[in-house]
């Protein structure tokens, strides 16, 4: 999304058209799902992914003729080899492929795109709209809806749609893309990050509700079996006995969208934890204790062959400077820093990544 965002960027400040291709619907097996899209320049060189090969020259050809009309178009394109006039792929199955024109002077879709390309960089939820109009004689309609308002021009009809899509919003965030009303196309962009506890103590309770609080997958790991079986842990999507903590990899999905905070009650696993979580692309990596205690760790993994930009990558003492005491306190200062982590960009040059100044 990010380098497709970046070209239609690119085609604006060129003040060049361009297409957008999207696909809209899907059976049989397809490589890509609703929502893949591809931008298609005015010299038939592409931008983004919707399945490659012949899929990809079919749409571009017919491209061609959304450049010359100026008006959007649907195709259906067949891709299984049992009929003629197909496009004979082994996968079989139907795709149906909205393709839209954008002149480089429409003001409200330059405005439109800028949106998207804020509400992506702060890493905000939202769901983007876009009415299908009956006739190809005629330009699609699109909104922008956050959990706190509509970007776009109000309807009887969008408020209808928005009224019914509102509720539960954070429930849209693991669904693909699909249709309301046959005609408007809604596309969830979430950032589906998750936050993934090391230690089911008291702060770790109170951790994994403020995290669902705010809209977080909540993965909660112990190593007593016990405690991953307690009922009063609904809160979490997750839980997992993973004894002595040991794969956790095997056991865990940790990628560039993972906190981890570890919390363990005694602290005599961090060590080993903190070493298997460093091999991760985790966005942030928080464990708890002293000063000392962090010390002694540290020295520990740079013996054991890690670097101290392997250990930079850390934050321990954990959470924000705050004197919390109680696991209460001590919750909400953890939270406030994975939400500072969050929400602070490459471009804010007055907070650095660790939130000192």
């Amino acid at each position: 999304m990010i380098e497709l965002l970046e070209a239609i960027g690119d085609c604006f400040d060129d003040n060049e058209n361009f297409v957008i291709a999207t696909i809209i619907e899907k059976s049989g097996s397809s490589k890509r799902s609703p929502g893949a899209k591809m931008l298609i320049k005015n010299d038939f060189s592409s931008v983004g992914y919707i399945g490659g090969g012949l899929i990809e020259a079919m749409t571009i050809q017919a491209a061609a003729k959304v450049f010359r009309h100026k008006f959007f178009r649907v195709e259906k394109f067949s891709l299984s080899n049992k009929e003629p006039g197909n496009l004979g792929i082994i996968c079989g199955g139907d795709l149906k492929i909205l393709l839209e024109y954008v002149d480089c002077n429409d003001k409200m879709m330059m405005k439109f795109a800028k949106k998207i390309k804020l509400l992506n960089k702060r890493k905000m939820d939202f769901l983007m709209i876009t009415k299908i109009p009956m006739k190809e004689n005629a330009s699609t309609e699109k909104w922008i809806y956050t959990e706190t308002g509509l970007y776009g021009s109000e309807s009887q009809e969008i408020l209808s749609i928005i009224n019914e899509i509102k509720t539960n919003f954070n429930e849209k965030k693991y669904l693909e893309p699909f249709f309301k009303n046959n005609r408007y196309f809604i596309e969830p962009s979430f950032n589906n990050e998750n936050v993934c506890i090391m230690g089911a103590g008291h702060i770790g309770k109170v951790l994994a509700e403020l995290c669902k609080m705010l809209g977080f997958y909540v993965v909660m790991v112990d190593d007593r079996e016990d405690f991953t079986n307690d009922r009063q842990f609904k809160i979490a999507d997750e839980m997992k006995f993973i004894p002595h903590y040991k794969g956790l990899n095997e056991h865990i999905n940790i990628n560039k969208k993972s906190f981890v905070v570890i919390v363990t009650r005694g602290h005599s696993y961090d060590k080993e934890i903190l070493a298997q979580m460093m091999e991760t692309k985790a966005q942030y990596i928080g464990m708890i204790g002293s000063k000392k205690k962090r010390t002694y760790i540290y020295d520990c993994l740079l013996a054991d062959g890690f670097t101290q930009q392997d250990l930079d990558r850390v934050h321990s003492p954990i959470g924000l400077p705050i004197h919390g005491q109680t696991p209460e306190e001590i919750a909400i200062s953890i939270v406030a820093e994975i939400v500072q982590v969050r929400r602070v960009t490459k471009d804010d040059t007055n907070v650095s990544y660790n939130g000192r100044r």
